[in-house]
């Protein structure tokens, strides 16, 4: 069995077109009123930046990327690994955290050490409005820029397990689609790394810009993977 990369014969639509000028518009709009309406000052633009490069580059690659036909049963898995990763992302990144301790134990903390419940914050676009609950099993903090990208990543591994189990596809496929899937998982845990002294400090300043790069490496490798020859 060969293997081929995948190409797209996409050539864009004038509605297409349309669509990718009014997000582009919407996006300077929400960050110039972001920046008249708040007292900050931006020392580093790629800040404002990065969380476009997740949401534009994971929406695109979702929209070129179109999973092969699956028996429905393969398509459960499909989407039961694609959740399962999207979950793994999510606590790395320190999106989600669950109290283990107190699942297991039935024991919690007093509720006065940490705010518990519903919380809303407001950021620069793509860094807010962040959404999160805080209580005592689990805890959620939904970033937008996050949220999408890990979305775009786990269709993308979606597609990926759909169009591995179609065909006997030999080893180095599944080793380079194992590898497509590792790299945003080291970008998550750069994202969540916490502080420190050292090397960890150095990786928590620089944890956006790396992760950030891991990401659009992520995609590239996940969008034009192999792909074993055969019917789609």
């Amino acid at each position: 069995m060969t293997t081929k990369h995948q190409r797209f014969a996409f050539v864009p639509q004038r509605s297409t077109l349309g669509w990718v000028l009014v997000l582009a518009w919407f996006e300077v709009l929400a960050v110039a009123a972001y920046l008249l309406a708040t007292p900050v000052h931006v020392e580093n633009i790629r800040y404002i930046l990065y969380p476009f490069v997740w949401i534009n580059l994971g929406l695109a690659a979702v929209f070129v990327t179109t999973p092969p036909t699956a028996p429905r049963r393969v398509k459960l898995v499909a989407g039961a690994i694609a959740v399962a990763y999207f979950l793994l992302l999510g606590s790395l990144a320190g999106m989600i955290s669950v109290n283990f301790d107190a699942l297991l134990t039935g024991t919690t903390h007093a509720a006065g050490h940490h705010p518990h419940g519903w919380q809303f914050t407001l950021g620069a676009p793509g860094w807010g409005p962040r959404i999160g609950y805080a209580g005592e099993f689990f805890s959620v903090m939904l970033v937008p820029y996050h949220v999408v990208g890990y979305l775009s990543l786990s269709y993308l591994v979606y597609a990926a397990v759909l169009d591995t189990a179609r065909a006997a596809v030999p080893g180095v496929l599944g080793l380079v689609s194992c590898v497509g899937c590792a790299f945003p998982l080291a970008g998550a845990f750069t994202a969540g790394a916490a502080g420190g002294t050292g090397l960890l400090s150095s990786l928590r300043i620089l944890s956006v810009d790396l992760s950030t790069l891991v990401f659009v490496v992520a995609i590239a490798v996940l969008v034009f993977r192999p792909t074993a020859t055969g019917e789609r």
